[in-house]
């Protein structure tokens, strides 16, 4: 058994998935948040046997003016705790204060942004990126493109593994209904409404397409500062009555949402591998996305879904247009898009490759069995 502490941001699905997995494994696992939000990503209670700690940043919003007291509250819990490894990220924030505090035994994880947006927007975060990359026993990462940026910035290229964080095939797994039939056509973007994601792009470009296809149905999920923002672009080009917006979904409803669709969207400005496109794609969805390095990695034109050339909106909105005109080969697509899924992106198969990472942090890891099947 390993004594694992797992330090995020926040509860989010994606650590929902690694804390079950960890401790279907076996493994002695602690976590704590670096944001203490009121409303959690994620609405399941933590995985039995997930001890959360509570330490300064559920009093205090963490400041880097504040380092060295959030530096000391980490060191008094690695000192109580004694984990063998620490499993962090993102990079500049929960790796780096790892690293500051002195615990060797650090397994950083990027969140892809951390590495392709965050860490170029300043000399100071380029230098936290290069600090805790350093002082990394080893890093995980979601696909290739995240994997050479962070050679880049200094990380030892035989330290990292990568692999898609993929999705549970059971949880998120297509319907009777396929994509492309019926009289209306159904539009999905899952992407927090912030700039980095580019959902006012998909909002522009289905007001232009909304006044020509008014059988067309956008559904936007989520929240975020941009709210104003979407209902302004959507309600002055008066498609305001072809739209949903939900809310904020929670991961059991998810699959629901994805299967009204008949083409899943992002136009995000940055991403690694994205784990909203996994699902939408294992729900037997064809993708419309920006044409970005990573999204390359699984996307071939035509095949699953289009990319579009990232920030054109015009572009996004002829793409939607080649969607609706060739919905009869969305059904294909779709079971195309599963396939694909299956073969590269199974939570189960995928996971067992976090242990690499671990047993270089530390050799008292035990040898690595694969876990059993994560329920939801």
């Amino acid at each position: 058994m390993a004594r694992i502490l797992y330090f995020s941001r926040t509860y989010s699905p994606h650590d929902h998935r690694f804390l079950q997995a960890m401790r279907e494994h076996g493994d002695a696992v602690w976590v704590m948040h670096l944001e203490n939000r009121s409303r959690s990503l994620e609405d399941r209670p933590l995985p039995p046997g997930v001890e959360r700690i509570h330490w300064l940043a559920d009093r205090v919003p963490f400041r880097y003016t504040r380092l060295l007291a959030f530096v000391r509250s980490l060191q008094e819990v690695l000192k109580r705790l004694n984990p063998e490894v620490v499993l962090a990220g993102p990079l500049q924030s929960c790796a780096f204060l790892v690293a500051a505090s002195g615990f060797r035994r650090l397994v950083s994880m990027s969140w892809g942004y951390d590495l392709l947006v965050d860490a170029q927007r300043t000399q100071w975060m380029a230098w936290l990126t290069r600090f805790t990359l350093k002082r990394s026993a080893a890093l995980l990462g979601d696909c290739e493109t995240v994997r050479r940026q962070a050679i880049a910035y200094g990380m030892n290229p035989e330290r990292i593994v990568t692999f898609p964080w993929g999705v549970d095939l059971r949880h998120f797994s297509p319907d009777q209904r396929k994509p492309g039939q019926g009289d209306g056509f159904v539009f999905l973007s899952t992407r927090s409404w912030e700039p980095l994601y580019g959902v006012d792009l998909i909002a522009r470009a289905f007001g232009e397409l909304g006044k020509q296809y008014p059988q067309a149905h956008l559904i936007l999920l989520g929240t975020g500062s941009q709210a104003g923002l979407l209902r302004n672009i959507l309600s002055c080009a008066g498609v305001w009555e072809q739209i949903s917006m939900p809310g904020q979904i929670g991961f059991q409803a998810l699959p629901r949402y994805y299967r009204l669709a008949d083409v899943y969207l992002s136009a995000s400005h940055s991403d690694g591998t994205s784990v909203s496109m996994l699902e939408a794609m294992a729900c037997g969805r064809p993708v419309i996305v920006s044409d970005l390095p990573s999204n390359r990695e699984w996307i071939t034109p035509g095949e699953v879904g289009w990319l579009f050339p990232k920030g054109d909106w015009q572009a996004l909105a002829h793409t939607m247009e080649q969607a609706i005109l060739n919905r009869k080969k969305l059904k294909q697509m779709g079971r195309a898009a599963r396939q694909l899924v299956e073969e590269r992106a199974d939570w189960q198969r995928n996971f067992p490759k976090l242990y690499q990472a671990l047993n270089w942090a530390t050799a008292s890891i035990r040898p690595i069995a694969r876990p059993s099947s994560t329920t939801n």
